[in-house]
Formats: structure tokens, C-alpha cells, sequence
């Protein structure tokens, strides 16, 4: 180890700023680094397409860290700066204009970028994406009264932004491959429920819709060309058809990828000295048994305290389940758990579902593997203990809403 110590983080988002945070609690005191591509120092990402979209949130809450924090301890930051080159070798990171950056443990926390429409005319000008700050407030500002808002992809960011864009006043469309939006997230009791929502709010589902190409006069998009020979018309077309993890440093340095960074449990990679965490990470947990990769900011928020704590040599696993939660107008939902596509074989609800006002509960035999509460408050930690616990649950006890979920695991 070097007398200087110098660790390096790669990336700007949450982990990257909940990483630095972690390693200056846990002791780290020697030089400490950070690299981000953007003008921005580190921040959250959920905002971008819930309260921050919606008006409801300042710019300034949507930060890891005020800027005196990163002075106060001593973290320098790098931002507008790309890192080019990963040298495992050297040890070192080369940056913009050549300068390279000795480490002694880096940390990468890279993250995703969203995956490209690959049609003609998606080049076009006001074909939006949501990944960064800026973006968001692009899309704050073109989702105005009677705007026509056409939104490829009925995902999760999908369905936020369509949610943000009627609460403007705006008239949406959102056009998503399979029959229902999240269809194969949730399956389709539970999908029904957030079709449902967006149709009471007028927003307009076209299932089995493919996109053949965007249409647009003077280098703007004016519309999207349906392959069923539909035209619709639209001010501007937002994209959100999932995202692929930045590991193009990781590959070109040699460290083991598959669907992200893959690491062990204590989120290192196959390189030594080398780390990673958030979305970019794909990480054996101990307690599912297999590697995943988990796109959602509660990974972000606390897989740097694990990377922290292993980069400094000391024990630790990351093993918390995968959380993550959405709002969408008078919606409000948390999940956590994990279920593998067909991994479940049934779902069983708890409360009404007409209200929205329920729990659900993914289910292998008798066994809990995940659960969504929708509009029921405070009941996360004890789903998540139904699903550690591994335990035969009678579905009638579980669907009854007279018997506390506390009470099913003894």
C-alpha cells in the first residue's frame, strides 16, 4: 500500500456520494477522489422522474451532499471529467486529456445510461430520455396544458413520466410491446392495477404497439408512424425502454462482466482492488443465492457502505433484500423481495384492489418471495420479514387483513 492511500471513485450519482460519505465515517483518511462526467456533484435520481419532474422538490434536495461537505472532508471532485482508461495493472485511471490518477482502491459506481429507440427519425430534436438532471428538466418544461405527449416504453419511467405529464395537463399516450404496461414486472392482477390508474386519468394505453419510425419537420419530431399504420401526432416523444449498465471500463480493463460488474458479496470484482456498486454492479447475494443486478436507487443508497467497509479491508456482505417504490398521482407503492420471470405461481392479495388500496404477495408453494404494498403504509418491514423468514404461510392468513403480518412468522 502506498503512503499516500489514495482511493478513486468513479461515477456521480448516489453511490458514488453515499461511497465517500461511508469511507470518511469508516475511518479512510488519506486522499479520496471522485469522478464524475457531469457538472454536477453527486445526486439522487428518483427525483428526476417523481417529486423534482413534478415541481414538488427544490434542486437542491435532489443532492447527495451540500458543496461544503466535500470540502469539509476532504473529497475532491472531478467533475465534467471522464474517466477514459482502467489500468488494474498500474493502478492507475486515466482521465480526460491524458492525466492519470494512481489509486490504491477504486471504486466503481458507473451506473447505467437509458438504451437508445433504434428507429428512423429518432435522432430527431424533443426525443426526450431520463437519466439526468438536465433531462428532467427538459421534460419539466415541455410537459405543459394540452402539450401532446406520446411515451414509448411502459415501464416504471415510463409510467412516472406519463404520470408527471397528465398532471401538467397534458395529453399522453403511452405505447407499450405487450398487453398491459409492467405486465412482466408484476404480473397481470397486479398490472391491471397501474393500467387502471393511468386510464382513470386519461391517459391512453396502446398495447402491442410497435413503433416503425418518428416523423418530423425542420429536424423536430412531429409524431410517431405505428407499424399498424397508426400516425399520432405528438409535441414531443419520451423514450423509456430500460437501461444498460456502463461497464465498457470494466470490460476494457479486463474485470469479469455479465449483465454489469460482476462481484462477490463483498462487491469485489474480479480485479484486485477494484469494486463496485449501484446499478452497475452485478453482485452474488447470499442470501437469494445467485448474482443480480438491481436497477433501483435502494442498492445505490446502501451498497456503498458495504464497498466502504470491504475497500478498507474490513469484513462485510451486502445482503438486503432489493427494495423499490414509485408515486403516480394518488398512488404511492414500496416492493421488496425478488422474483425471478415464472418464478412465482401465484400472487395473493391482501385489501382491495379496486381502491388500490392493498398488499400482494409473490408466492413459490407456501413461501413469501416478494411483496408490494399499494397505498398501505408501514407494513415494509414486516413483509420483509415474512420473505427472510423462508416460512410456510397459509394464503387464507395472508390474504386475511384481520390477522397482522407480524403475526404470520413465529
Amino acid at each position: 500500500m502506498s503512503p499516500s492511500n489514495t482511493f478513486v471513485i468513479v461515477g456521480g450519482g448516489l453511490a458514488a456520494g453515499k461511497a465517500a460519505e461511508a469511507l470518511r465515517k469508516e475511518g479512510h483518511s488519506g486522499p479520496l477522489l471522485i469522478v464524475g462526467d457531469e457538472q454536477e456533484r453527486p445526486y439522487i435520481r428518483p427525483p428526476l422522474s417523481k417529486g423534482y419532474l413534478l415541481g414538488k422538490e427544490e434542486r437542491d434536495s435532489i443532492f447527495v451532499h451540500s458543496e461544503d461537505w466535500y470540502t469539509e472532508h476532504e473529497v475532491e471532485l472531478l467533475l465534467g471529467t471522464s474517466a477514459r482508461v482502467v489500468d488494474p495493472g498500474a493502478k492507475e485511471v486515466e482521465l480526460d486529456g491524458g492525466r492519470r490518477v494512481a489509486y490504491d482502491k477504486l471504486l466503481l459506481a458507473t451506473g447505467s445510461s437509458p438504451r437508445r429507440l433504434a428507429v428512423p427519425g429518432a435522432d430527431l430534436d424533443n426525443v426526450l430520455y431520463l437519466r439526468r438532471v438536465g433531462q428532467s428538466e427538459r421534460l419539466k418544461a415541455t410537459f405543459t396544458k394540452g402539450a401532446r405527449i406520446v411515451v414509448i416504453g411502459g415501464g416504471w419511467i415510463g409510467l412516472e413520466t406519463a404520470a408527471a405529464a397528465r398532471t401538467a395537463g397534458a395529453e399522453v399516450t403511452v405505447l407499450e410491446h405487450s398487453e398491459l404496461p409492467l405486465l412482466k414486472v408484476l404480473g397481470r392482477e397486479a398490472a391491471e392495477v397501474f393500467a387502471a390508474l393511468h386510464r382513470d386519468h386519461g391517459v391512453a394505453l396502446r398495447p402491442h404497439a410497435e413503433v416503425e419510425r418518428l416523423t418530423g419537420s425542420d429536424g423536430r419530431v412531429d409524431g410517431v408512424q405505428l407499424a399498424d399504420g397508426t400516425h399520432l401526432d405528438a409535441d414531443a416523444v419520451v423514450v423509456g425502454i430500460g437501461i444498460t449498465p456502463n461497464v465498457r471500463l470494466a470490460q476494457e480493463a479486463g474485470l469479469e462482466v455479465r449483465d454489469g460488474i460482476v462481484t462477490d458479496a463483498h462487491l469485489r470484482t474480479s480485479a484486485a482492488d477494484i469494486f463496485a456498486a449501484g446499478d452497475v454492479a452485478n453482485a452474488y447475494h447470499p442470501v437469494l443465492d445467485r448474482h443480480l443486478r438491481v436497477e433501483h436507487w435502494a442498492n445505490a443508497l446502501n451498497q456503498p457502505g458495504t464497498a466502504a467497509l470491504s475497500m478498507l479491508g474490513k469484513e462485510a456482505v451486502y445482503d438486503r433484500l432489493p427494495y423499490f417504490y414509485t408515486d403516480q398521482y394518488d398512488l404511492g407503492m414500496e416492493y421488496t423481495g425478488y422474483v425471478e420471470p415464472g418464478g412465482s405461481d401465484r400472487v395473493v392479495f391482501r385489501g382491495d384492489t379496486a381502491a388500490r388500496e392493498f398488499i400482494a404477495f409473490w408466492m413459490s408453494g407456501n413461501r413469501v418471495l416478494a411483496g408490494m404494498n399499494v397505498n398501505v403504509w408501514d407494513v415494509i418491514d414486516p413483509i420483509r420479514d415474512l420473505v427472510l423468514s423462508r416460512a410456510d404461510i397459509d394464503d387464507a392468513r395472508l390474504s386475511d387483513p384481520g390477522v397482522p403480518l407480524d403475526t404470520l412468522v413465529t
